[in-house]
């Protein structure tokens, strides 16, 4: 038997359940699909507060967040599969196929658009190149979250956590909570990778000392992790020959970095940004592929949930009204060498464009600087920062629809940094 709907939408976190939503309200008829048991994503194991401030302007917990969320999903009636998995998506003449498996059995849903918010991955410690042996006791930081908040098991006694991402601050004042010694959070970078609100909160504040410029090289133990071996990077990030420390402990958190998961996207030919590790996308959300959306942390790796939700909402009601045969001419936004990423990557000359939402990343730490969107040698938006960090992402929204762009036109942006 095959089923058909106008929207489907893969991932049921905060990015899928905002989409479905908004494609809703459209009037399209909407599946989601959610591998696990209950919808929410990463959120159900937040119990953290700080979420919503941007949205709701009240500090709320990951799960009261998603709840608000599911609450209007379920009164909207939109169908959601959980316990479900894609085993497969392929382009036919109406749309995509998609092929999925759950206690049902398998099934075949036939769809006009697609939106993928499948959310992003931990990078592991073979990824960050970590020797020695394979002992119980190494965890990513998601992973001891899951463990401490949604199984009420505490992973480590005694632990020492590798990065300062986000994920690695929080869970660093979450052990210590809950009885843990935390040893110190060591960092590769000369700078810390999460927001300063959470450096402060959960490191200062609870005396938990951070080494910058410091990383983990080997691991020791057998069946459990005994111990870890430290040393100092130079500013290649190489570990300097005669620095190494060796620190006894039962675990090693790691918040080495997050992957955005778009193995779906690739198999359909989805162009995937090698600065965001997302795919390429307009304004609306829509990446290389007609029909195919993508949105949240699978499109690119957001600071904050109300963003991951409002990226959601765009591609939800761009997916809704998305036609089959539709034409577009794209131009590329060219960053320049001081912008880690931008995103949306193109624009749609065809599109309205008259409150373009932009995404952007700094490639270093900058004081005094400004941003600046130009097309075809006339400023379309300027902006002056009095600091610029690569962990904070920025927001502005540009207005495109004053200016003639052609298929020829060039569009950059640019952070310039004031001379000292």
């Amino acid at each position: 038997m095959i089923r058909t709907c106008d929207v489907l939408v893969i991932g049921g976190g905060p990015a899928g359940l905002a989409a479905a939503i908004a494609a809703d309200k459209e009037g399209a008829k909407v599946i989601l699909i959610e591998r696990e048991s209950r919808l929410g994503g990463i959120l159900k194991q937040c119990i953290h507060d700080g979420f919503g401030l941007v949205r709701f302007g009240e500090k709320l917990s990951g799960p009261e967040y998603a709840e608000r969320f599911i609450d209007e999903f379920k009164e909207r009636g939109i169908e959601a599969k959980t316990l479900t998995f894609v085993t497969s998506v392929e382009r036919i003449k109406t749309g995509f196929k998609a092929t999925i498996v759950s206690r049902e059995g398998i099934e075949v849903i036939e769809t006009t658009s697609l939106i993928l918010a499948t959310g992003c991955r931990e990078r592991t410690s073979k990824q960050v190149f970590i020797h020695g042996t394979r002992p119980s006791g190494v965890f990513t930081a998601g992973t001891a979250q899951h463990y401490t908040n949604l199984l009420g098991q505490l992973p480590t006694k005694r632990c020492v956590i590798l990065g300062s991402g986000d994920i690695g601050l929080i869970m660093a004042r979450r052990l210590t909570l809950e009885g843990a010694e935390v040893l110190g959070v060591y960092e590769v970078k000369s700078t810390p990778s999460g927001l300063t609100r959470n450096i402060h909160q959960c490191l200062n504040d609870f005396d938990i000392p951070l080494h910058l410029s410091h990383t983990v090289t080997r691991v020791f133990g057998q069946d459990r992790l005994t111990a870890v071996e430290v040393a100092k990077v130079d500013e290649k990030m190489k570990p300097i020959p005669g620095t190494e420390e060796i620190i006894e402990c039962d675990a090693l958190i790691l918040s080495v970095g997050l992957i955005p998961e778009n193995e779906i996207a690739e198999t359909l030919d989805v162009q995937i940004d090698g600065r965001t590790k997302g795919p390429r996308c307009d304004a609306t959300l829509m990446t290389t592929v007609p029909g195919i959306f993508s949105c949240g942390n699978a499109l690119h790796v957001n600071d904050l949930v109300d963003y991951v939700s409002e990226s959601g909402e765009t591609a939800g009601k761009n997916a809704a009204h998305f036609a089959l045969g539709m034409e577009r001419t794209l131009v590329e936004i060219k960053p320049n060498e001081n912008i880690l990423y931008i995103v949306p990557q193109v624009l749609d000359i065809k599109a309205k464009n008259d409150a373009v939402v932009v995404y952007f990343r700094s490639k270093d730490v900058y004081n005094k600087a400004t941003f600046r969107i130009i097309a075809d040698n006339k400023i379309v938006f300027e902006k002056r920062y009095a600091f610029l960090r690569p962990p904070e992402m920025e927001k502005i929204v540009a207005d495109f629809s004053k200016f003639n762009l052609r298929e020829y036109s060039t569009i950059t942006a640019e952070v310039e940094v004031d001379a000292k």
